[in-house]
């Protein structure tokens, strides 16, 4: 249940030191509580008078014992125009944990409640300040690793992904509405021209939501980060080949094999697209308790991973444990490498690529290759990205089940209609795809979606 009437408060800032240390409070109680526990250092003036959109120093103190608890700066944010469309104060102390958390007991200690897990930003989308996908945006952009993972979180921020899906939802609610009308007065007869037309519009709002829900496949990667396994034998050059992406010694390396024992996972950048690239231990027989662990967790990471890595040594004739790995590998979308180009090849014409796609021969001890092995991990999972999207893009799973649904009932719809079916059932079909437009873009609430959306926020957002 949401309680809207209440004034909540949090920690806006990150735990531990740092030059700042923001103490948020939202509600109808904001300006009493706050100002209670403020007193301004030149002005004289409370924060009752004070306009939306100042900013004001003084002292925070502690009501009871009237004890300075820091030296602050008071931002004021009157409703509607503010984050939550609610009052909203933020108490600006120094950024020691001991300061901040001392604000935000004296806060609590004055009426106001501990915030839940994205409960500011619940608050804006229940009072009508940003839609669902906007909400989602918001966490996205907390989280974006890469210049266009923010880029992507910005415009649907923004609101583009919003506006169209209300452009679609308010084609769907004519089209509804006309069918409703002639389902009241059953005599009149739909013309033939009329329902072409009908049929037409929906035909293409089915392959604009289609469209949309295709977008999920690449734009995912951007929110959530492509998973990148490196597998291979032990000893062709799996953890020296981690290095030269990261450009630093990250994992060791050395001439024994079975060196890597566990995984090792780092971010990387490609094009804007986030890696997370996972180094293993080197697939082979293997006797020692260690060792089997840490080929049972490579084998969890290939299992698991977008995308996979298969190393091999080009110094060296195939063996048993290189066709092993590829009868592993299976449908996996893999980049197939040839490491140690610097020295003679042996595994040119050997069996190994008979039937496999394009093979890239790289280097990791002169660099020869990596930027050719990058490209293609980009385009073999982003090759139809596009940067004029414009924000037009799904970027969670949630978003695609709801398109898919609407795509799925239109059909039908449109199958019902062509049949010259009942246009009850016609409407039925219709108003299944408002719910799922609706659902995605929040004019259709559920409390357990809400729920869940919001529980991946941190405290005080």
């Amino acid at each position: 249940m949401d309680y809207l009437d209440d004034t909540i408060t949090a920690i806006s800032t990150p735990v531990g030191q740092g030059g700042i240390g923001i103490v948020r409070i939202s509600g109808p109680e904001a300006f009493r509580i706050a100002g209670g526990m403020f007193r301004p250092r030149r002005t004289g003036r409370g924060l009752d008078s004070a306009r939306t959109f100042t900013m004001h120093y003084g002292e925070v103190i502690d009501p009871l014992t009237r004890e300075v608890i820091d030296e602050v700066i008071v931002s004021v944010m009157r409703a509607p125009h503010s984050y939550t469309r609610e009052d909203v104060v933020e108490i600006n102390c120094h950024g020691g944990m001991a300061a901040v958390r001392r604000t935000l007991e004296a806060v609590v200690g004055q009426g106001a409640r501990l915030a839940a897990p994205g409960e500011f930003t619940r608050r804006a989308f229940l009072n009508g300040r940003i839609s669902l996908p906007q909400a989602e945006a918001v966490m996205d952009l907390i989280s974006a690793r890469t210049d266009e993972s923010r880029r992507i979180a910005v415009d649907q921020l923004r609101g583009r992904l919003s506006g169209k899906l209300e452009a679609l939802r308010h084609a769907l609610i004519e089209i509804a509405a006309f069918a409703e009308a002639h389902i009241d007065f059953p005599e009149e007869e739909i013309e033939l021209r009329t329902e072409q037309e009908m049929t037409s519009r929906l035909e293409v709002i089915v392959r604009e939501v289609g469209e949309l829900s295709r977008t999920f496949d690449e734009a995912r990667f951007f929110r959530e980060g492509l998973s990148v396994a490196i597998v291979g034998r032990p000893n062709v050059g799996k953890s020296s080949l981690l290095n030269a992406l990261l450009k630093r010694d990250r994992a060791i390396v050395t001439e024994l094999p079975g060196t890597t024992r566990d995984t090792i996972e780092e971010c990387l950048n490609i094009n804007g697209l986030p890696l997370r690239i996972i180094d293993t231990a080197g697939i082979r027989q293997a006797g020692e308790v260690i060792e089997k662990e840490g080929i049972r967790r490579s084998l969890d990471a290939l299992d698991t991973a977008d995308c996979v890595l298969a190393v091999f040594d080009g110094s060296e004739a195939a063996q048993t444990d290189d066709h092993e790995l590829l009868r592993m590998i299976g449908g996996k979308k893999t980049v197939f490498v040839i490491n140690k180009s610097d020295l003679p090849s042996r595994l040119a014409s050997d069996d190994l690529q008979k039937g496999r796609q394009r093979w890239l021969k790289i280097s990791t001890l002169t660099g020869e290759g990596l930027e050719e092995l990058k490209t293609e991990i980009f385009t073999m999972h982003c090759e139809h990205w596009h940067e004029d999207r414009q924000g037009v893009v799904v970027t969670n799973l949630r978003q695609k089940l709801s398109l898919d649904r609407a795509a799925a009932a239109l059909t039908n719809a449109i199958a019902l209609l062509s049949e010259k079916r009942p246009l009850e059932i016609f409407s039925i079909e219709l108003r299944e795809a408002l719910d799922s437009i609706g659902e995605l873009t929040g004019a259709v609430t559920n409390e357990m979606i809400l729920d869940r959306i919001f529980s991946e926020f941190c405290i005080g957002k």
